[in-house]
Order: structure tokens, then C-alpha cells, then sequence
């Protein structure tokens, strides 16, 4: 505010006007600038008049987007590793501790030894999964268990299960035997994901080619007969795959699951093209024909098969982790995302301030660009749960908040900033820190875990340690 003040020339008063009027403006503004949302706009009319101006802009930029926001998320990481270190050094100790109140309660009086019955009578009324049950009974010994030998059986559940494919089938025709040598070789994979990348360019080509022509120019033509040779592949793959592992075999692979579905998928949507619009032929194209048209269909097909080349991530060993980080993210992140979704709850009932404030306004051509009403921003509110996670989800990300908050302010109040920033604070420095430092754990773990052995190794190893159970 002392840099752009109010000066005596009305035309070299825009910085004031605009961004720095007053104190909650000026707050507003530099704090939006913080977030990059509205640079380089901030400094416009400053930067018009003299380009020295830029330096004070640089230099807040400088300090606070990538020094101190940077520095923030360190701290948050760092906060966020020694409570899950603490937490789960916690975990052990309570288990420890419990193991050996468990064996105190169940030796015999003045031995230090527990009977073998006793502890399957236990074990009969506790819950826990079936696997660990039989790898701790298939451990036991006979007669009395020492203390050491019944603290190792506990050691059984930190270990993952087995998983254990179906025997392959046995077959008497010397062609089936080589066939099912050859199709459940690892190479067939291989063959499987290059020829989905072929389907995939094949596809790109024809989207490029067509890019410039309207759906009714376009002749499906070649785009059906490709897709009806890959899909004969597909389908023959599965096949043979099945003949090779037989039905349980085949399904006791994720891959071979994915793989399948799709399959299905494409056959069915296939045939419903054919029996709408009969067998392809050159120029044909009837797009208007049917409850959907051709080429509605054709892009649903295409879009399958594009999905279906995800099936090289586990192939490759970075991409495997980072699609294993992602799994586990998204099946351990339940609290945050109910948290996020409780207090989205709580902040739903300033709509109806919101609603009473704004339901009548009309849109006016003549606003100021990159305004709330010139960008056409109308669908984002809070006229009901729905849209309020879209415009908090929109201020989270941070692009163009700052048009929320000022329309907001316009219509409402000056205090519904505190709202807007304490949002903004709340979800993108607290919540989206906190996310990154869940990734980041995640991924360091699995990472240190296949240094030493291949993603096919690490799924091959029989039993992996629970310690991430823990983190989680």
C-alpha cells in the first residue's frame, strides 16, 4: 500500500484501484499472487507505467510460491513422518506387549510354556482370516509351546498370503500339451501388449487423418475393419489363454481378468454394430441410423481398446509402482476423504446465504473481463451439494479463485474472504501437503522394496512384511 498509492494522475492510479485500495484488498490480493492464480495480472497497471515495478512482484513471487510454500510442505512432510514413525513404533510395542500378556495368561502355573489345545481353543474364537489361521497351525508344535516358539507364531501375521495359481490342466494330445507350452510362455504377453500398441496407433493415424472432417464426411469404413481384426486377436488370445491355464488358472491373473472384460466388451459392442447397421462396406456411414449412432459406437469400441493398452503398467517397473502407489492410496484413503466430504457437509449451509444473495442477478455483457459474470462462471455456486464440491474443488485447485471470492465478496460480504481462505488454507496447503506426504511414504516404501528384485520377483515373493499395514 505505500508503493502504490493514491497519486494526483487519475490514469496512473489503476495498481491502487485495482489491488490496493485498502487493507483487505491488498491482503486479498498479494495472497492470491501467492498462489500464482492472478499472475501476472496483479502487476499489469504497474508494469504499464515503468517495468521496475516487475522486481517487487518477482521478488514476493520469488520468496513466498517457491521458498516459503516449498518450505511449508518440507515442514508438513517432516511433522507428518515423525507421527507416523511414533505411531507406528506405538503399534509394535502394543502388540509386543500384548503377546506376552497373552502367553503369561495361558502358561501353565510356574512353567514358562503353554499347552498346544489351549491355544488352538483360543485361536477357535478369535477372528482372523483363514490363511493366517492354518500357516499358525501348520507352525505349532506338539505337546507345549516355549516362549520363543509362541512369540514366532504371532510372526505369521505379519506375513502376506501365498498367492498360489491353479495347477494348469493336463492334457493327452501332444498338440494341446505344445500348445498350452506356448501360450502360457511369459512372451505371449509381450506379443499381446505390442500388438495393443499397434491397435492404438492404427487408431491415432485415423483420428489424425479425420481431425478436419465432420462426422458425416467420415467413412468408418477402415476404422470397422481394424477394429474387427484386433478384436478376432483379442478374442483368440483369451481362448488360447484359457485353453493354456484353464478357467481358474485364467482368472487367478489380474491381467488375464482386465484383459478378458474388455474383450467381452468389445465382442458385445461389436455385434451390436452389426446387427444395427449390418456388415461394413466402403462409404458406409449411416451416423444417423438406430437409438445410437455409428459412430457413437465405433468411439465407445475405440476408447475400450485404448484402455485396454493400460495392461502394460505392471510390465514396466516404474509405472508399476507408481499404479500400485495409486491403488493403495485410493483403498486407505477413506478417513481423509470423509473428512473432506463432513466438513464440505458443515460449509454447505452458507448456501443459503449465497442462494438469497445471487438467485436474482442478471447477466450484464458489460462487466469487467475476467470477471465472475464476463467468464460465465454461473454454474459454479452453492445452490446444492453437488455444485459446492465442484466450486470448493475448484478453489482448491486454486486457478481462478480469486473470481470466486471476489463475486462472493461483491454480492455479499467483505467476511466471506475468511470463508475463501480459510478453505483455500484448510484444502490446498493442509489437505493437499498432507496428500503429497501419503504419496511420497507410499512410493519411497515400494520403491526401497524393488531396488534389489523386479516388479515380477516382488509379486513372486511369498510373504511380504506388514509394517506398510502399519503406516496405512
Amino acid at each position: 500500500m505505500l508503493l502504490f498509492a493514491k497519486g494526483e494522475n487519475p490514469k496512473h492510479n489503476g495498481e491502487w484501484e485495482t489491488y490496493f485500495r485498502d487493507l483487505p484488498t491488498s491482503l486479498s490480493s498479494l495472497l492470491v499472487l501467492l498462489t500464482t492464480a492472478n499472475n501476472p495480472d496483479v502487476m499489469i497497471p504497474a508494469y504499464s507505467l515503468n517495468r521496475g515495478y516487475s522486481i517487487f512482484f518477482i521478488l514476493f513471487s520469488g520468496f513466498g510460491t517457491y521458498f516459503l510454500m516449498n518450505l511449508l510442505t518440507a515442514i508438513i512432510y517432516n511433522q507428518f513422518r515423525g507421527y507416523l514413525l511414533m505411531s507406528v513404533q506405538a503399534s509394535i510395542l502394543r502388540r509386543r506387549l500384548g503377546v506376552r500378556a497373552a502367553f503369561e495368561v495361558m502358561s501353565c502355573q510356574g512353567r514358562e510354556r503353554v499347552r498346544v489345545d489351549a491355544s488352538l481353543q483360543v485361536m477357535a474364537r478369535v477372528q482372523m482370516k483363514s490363511y493366517y489361521r492354518q500357516a499358525i497351525i501348520k507352525v505349532r508344535k506338539d505337546g507345549f509351546i516355549q516362549w520363543e516358539a509362541f512369540r514366532s507364531l504371532f510372526d505369521e501375521l505379519d506375513k502376506d498370503r501365498i498367492k498360489v495359481h491353479p495347477p494348469k490342466p493336463e492334457y493327452n494330445s501332444p498338440l494341446l500339451q505344445r500348445l498350452q507350452l506356448v501360450f502360457s510362455h511369459y512372451y505371449v504377453m509381450i506379443v499381446g501388449n505390442a500388438v495393443a500398441l499397434a491397435n492404438v496407433m492404427c487408431i491415432c493415424t485415423i483420428l489424425v487423418l479425420d481431425s478436419e472432417k465432420s462426422i458425416a464426411e467420415r467413412d468408418d469404413y477402415y476404422m470397422e475393419v481394424i477394429n474387427c481384426f484386433f478384436i478376432l486377436y483379442y478374442l483368440m488370445e483369451m481362448s488360447l489363454k484359457i485353453l493354456a491355464f484353464g478357467w481358474r488358472g485364467y482368472l487367478s491373473y489380474r491381467n488375464n481378468i482386465f484383459d478378458g472384460l474388455l474383450t467381452v466388451c468389445l465382442l458385445l459392442l461389436q455385434i451390436t454394430i452389426f446387427a444395427t447397421y449390418r456388415l461394413p462396406f466402403p462409404k458406409w456411414n449411416p451416423a444417423s441410423r438406430g437409438l445410437m449412432s455409428l459412430w457413437e459406437m465405433v468411439r465407445l469400441v475405440n476408447m475400450l481398446i485404448v484402455v485396454r493398452f493400460l495392461r502394460i503398467i505392471p510390465d514396466i517397473k516404474l509405472m508399476a509402482l507408481v499404479a500400485s502407489t495409486l491403488v493403495d492410496l485410493v483403498k486407505n484413503l477413506r478417513a481423509f476423504a470423509g473428512i473432506l466430504v463432513v466438513i464440505v457437509l458443515y460449509v454447505f449451509h452458507y448456501s443459503v446465504m449465497s442462494n438469497s444473495s445471487m438467485e436474482n442477478i442478471t447477466i450484464n455483457f458489460t462487466m469487467e473481463c475476467g470477471s465472475y459474470e464476463q467468464l460465465g462462471y454461473w454454474p459454479n455456486n452453492f445452490d446444492d451439494f453437488a455444485s459446492s464440491l465442484v466450486l470448493l474443488y475448484n478453489i482448491m485447485v486454486v486457478n481462478n479463485w480469486q473470481v470466486f471470492m471476489d463475486a462472493y465478496t461483491r454480492y455479499t460480504t467483505e467476511w466471506s474472504k475468511v470463508y475463501f481462505v480459510s478453505w483455500w488454507l484448510t484444502s490446498s496447503v493442509m489437505w493437499v501437503n498432507l496428500f503429497v506426504a501419503l504419496i511420497l511414504e507410499n512410493f519411497i516404501y515400494k520403491w526401497d522394496r524393488s531396488v534389489t528384485c523386479s516388479v515380477a520377483d516382488v509379486e513372486r515373493t511369498g510373504y511380504e512384511t506388514t509394517v506398510q499395514l502399519m503406516f496405512r
